[in-house]
């Protein structure tokens, strides 16, 4: 396929690095600011605020390093496109918030589309085969 070699195995593998290594951060900051993260999704209504984040840090490590490293990328994208799909409107209801709070929720709204737009895009392409990866799970 033509992800495999060349240029396109290149470009691929600086996007798997940016996109899988800034979901791999933010994941990797549920666990270091558990407390903080539990109380906001206590305050937007979140059942069992630290199970969530803790569940999440998970999820965003794991699907961050699937799609670094290559491996289960299917799964790593397809597990980030429903966390995208249901944290969003869950954690950034823009439209319920007070007048001061909107545009910032509306930015981490928008924000996270973004991101789950590029995992449906990555769930796409993760089921051929990717130069510069262990290509494990395909």
């Amino acid at each position: 396929m033509a992800f495999e070699s060349g240029l396109a195995a290149v470009v691929l593998l600086v996007g798997r690095l940016l996109f899988g290594g800034l979901i791999l951060y933010q994941g990797i900051n549920h666990f270091l600011a558990p407390d903080a993260m539990a109380g906001y999704a206590e305050a937007k209504g979140v059942p069992a605020p630290t199970f969530g984040v803790v569940a999440s840090g998970v999820v965003l490590v794991l699907g961050g390093l699937g799609l670094v490293l290559g491996v289960y990328p299917v799964i790593a994208a397809g597990a980030l496109a429903v966390f995208f799909l249901v944290a969003t409107p869950l954690m950034h209801d823009f439209w319920a918030v007070p007048d001061d709070q909107r545009q910032n929720e509306m930015n981490h709204f928008t924000k996270n589309v973004e991101l789950f737009a590029a995992s449906l895009l990555v769930l796409v392409l993760a089921s051929q085969p990717w130069g510069y990866a262990l290509n494990v799970g395909l």
